[in-house]
This record gives C-alpha cells, sequence and structure tokens, in this order.
C-alpha cells in the first residue's frame, strides 16, 4: 500500500526497498527467533532423520508472516483486486499456522485432521478463485481455452491444491531441497506472469516470495541450523497451487512443480494404494524419492539438491522457450 503515497517513478525504489528489506528481515527475525522455536524430533524411517534432531523447526512461520506482510505494504495491486488477495495470503497464513501448530505439538497431528484442514483450505481458495475470476481454463503447449462449469473447476482446483500441499510437504527432507526447488518454480512463475501474461502484481509476489526463501537458507543451506517445519512448506504448496490457478493454465502446476510431485506424489501414491486397496508397488524404491536417491543410488546431500534443481530448471525452461515464442 506503501506506493499509493509515492509517484511511479519513486514507487520503483519503494519496491526495491520493498523486497531488500524483507529479505533482511527474514534473516534477523530467523536468527533472534530460532531459540524458540520448537526442536525437531528427527524422522526414524528417513535418511539421516536423526542429524534433524533437536534443530530449531517451523521457521516457516517467519518466512510466510513476512511474505504476507510485505506483500500488503509493497506489492501494486489494483484496489479491485484487494479482496481476492486478501483471501489468499489469509489462507496462507492459515496453511502456515495449522503447520507451525504441528511442528510445536508434543503429538503430531494424525493425517486425517491435516487432510480435513488442507481440504477446507482448498475449498477456501478454489471458491474464491472461480467467484473471481470465472471458470475459463488454457491448455498449457496449444493455448487453447475453453470454459468448464464452475463446480468441476471447483472440485479440480480443490485436488490440485490438496495435492501441492501435501506433495510440497513431503519434500522437505533434505538440507535446502525444498526451499530451493520452490524458488526454480517460484521464478518460472515470474517469468510466466511479466513476459507472458503480463501480470505484474503475481509476478512480484513470486519474487517476493523468493527473497524470503533466500533469507531463509542462508540458515537452512546444509548443513543447516534450522528447518522450515510444516509451517513454511504446507503454506510454499498452496501458493505455487495458487499462482497455477492464476496464470489461467493450472495444469503448467505439472511442469513447474514437477520435480515435488514426483518426489512426494509417489510417496503418497504408494501409501494410499497400501492403505485402502491393499496393493503393494515400488517395493523396493524408498520415499519420498530423495531418500532413495541418497540411500539406494548414493548421492550425497548436496548432489540430491542440486540435481532436483537441475531438472526442474530444464522442465520450466523448456516450457517457457515454448510459450515466449509461440
Amino acid at each position: 500500500m506503501l506506493y499509493l503515497l509515492f509517484s511511479d517513478s519513486a514507487a520503483k525504489w519503494i519496491a526495491f526497498f520493498g523486497l531488500v528489506l524483507a529479505f533482511l528481515l527474514t534473516c534477523f527475525l530467523l536468527k533472534t527467533l530460532q531459540n524458540i522455536l520448537p526442536r525437531d524430533g528427527g524422522r526414524a524411517f528417513a535418511v539421516n532423520g536423526a542429524l534433524s534432531q533437536g534443530k530449531p523447526r517451523g521457521a516457516g512461520i517467519v518466512f510466510v508472516l513476512v511474505f504476507c506482510v510485505m506483500s500488503l505494504l509493497f506489492v501494486p495491486f489494483e484496489k479491485e483486486l484487494f479482496k481476492e488477495l486478501a483471501i489468499y495470503l489469509i489462507m496462507l497464513a492459515a496453511a502456515m499456522l495449522s503447520g507451525y501448530l504441528d511442528d510445536s505439538s508434543k503429538t503430531p497431528w494424525g493425517e486425517y485432521k491435516k487432510g480435513l484442514i488442507d481440504l477446507v483450505i482448498a475449498f477456501v481458495c478454489a471458491y474464491s478463485y472461480v467467484n473471481y475470476n470465472g471458470s475459463d481454463m488454457t491448455i498449457i503447449l496449444s493455448g487453447t481455452t475453453f470454459t468448464l462449469p464452475k463446480i468441476v473447476y471447483i472440485i479440480l482446483a480443490m485436488i490440485l491444491i490438496w495435492i501441492s500441499i501435501n506433495v510440497t510437504n513431503c519434500t522437505d527432507g533434505v538440507d535446502g531441497l525444498c526451499g530451493s526447488v520452490a524458488i526454480i518454480s517460484l521464478m518460472s512463475f515470474f517469468v510466466l506472469f511479466r513476459s507472458v501474461l503480463s501480470n505484474a502484481m503475481y509476478g512480484q509476489l513470486c519474487l517476493l516470495m523468493v527473497i524470503c526463501l533466500l533469507g531463509y537458507l542462508w540458515f537452512n543451506a546444509s548443513p543447516s541450523k534450522l528447518l522450515m517445519g510444516d509451517a513454511g512448506s504446507r503454506a510454499l504448496g498452496l501458493l505455487m497451487a495458487l499462482l497455477s490457478l492464476k496464470s489461467g493454465r493450472p495444469l503448467v502446476y505439472l511442469i513447474f512443480c514437477l520435480v515435488f510431485l514426483v518426489d512426494g506424489g509417489i510417496g503418497l501414491v504408494k501409501v494410499a494404494l497400501l492403505r485402502f486397496l491393499k496393493i503393494k508397488i515400488l517395493k523396493n524404491t524408498r520415499t519420498p524419492l530423495h531418500d532413495h536417491a541418497r540411500k539406494n543410488a548414493g548421492w550425497s546431500d548436496t548432489q540430491t539438491v542440486f540435481r532436483f534443481l537441475i531438472l526442474q530448471t530444464v522442465l520450466s525452461c523448456a516450457y517457457l522457450y515454448v510459450v515466449m515464442y509461440q
């Protein structure tokens, strides 16, 4: 909102100041508050899970709150779009808060409880999106646009949001992996919004979250000093799903977030088939796949992070090349 007080030329410097401030504020708050964050208990079945034991977790409460506040202060938005943006920011805060409460709980929340919360958040976001934007959908490569019945679009959007929240959460298991891959995905959305869709507001939201994540990664780079926890990963998953919807090409998620989808999604499918249908698949494959890469393929943590980053970067660049030269 601060940009409303200044001329267009001055507003650019205000935006610059806002991004730098977001980074410094994230770093300062994480440094100052890390000792009061809940402590990680380690993961019994994860590769090197014991190394995380005792580290502060739930750092997502800091960088997500910084993102939400800075979005309202420094990102230029048209007044008629404020209500929709406010709903999304509130839902991001809700996803973050539910994750943080789980992080700090002595007894981890059950899967069904978290799944129900995700479902409510997904419904609010999906309904709000259709209410403000309609139910048009553009095919990601052909550019063909068609309209779905609103109820169908809401259901499909809910599925996308629910999946995105959970696969991103599953990917948060190696120092720097979730945050770094998220930066590649967010920068891909930034290019799409700015260069293809000419949507400055959501492009700047992408950059702002990238800056906040960089402040977090200052402490999370291997060997990490703190962890984002569910407070960060769940909010990131929601944000990337919302960006896919706002692009008008929701299936672009399959490209810009494919590493998240494959890394975390295969494990979700594997567990669901075993639990509900008693079907066993991929018996010799560890999930999430980053654990398989480290334990079975012998990749180091650094190799895992960089190779996952490379794969996501190649996919994103290939798609952006196609749509920018259509």
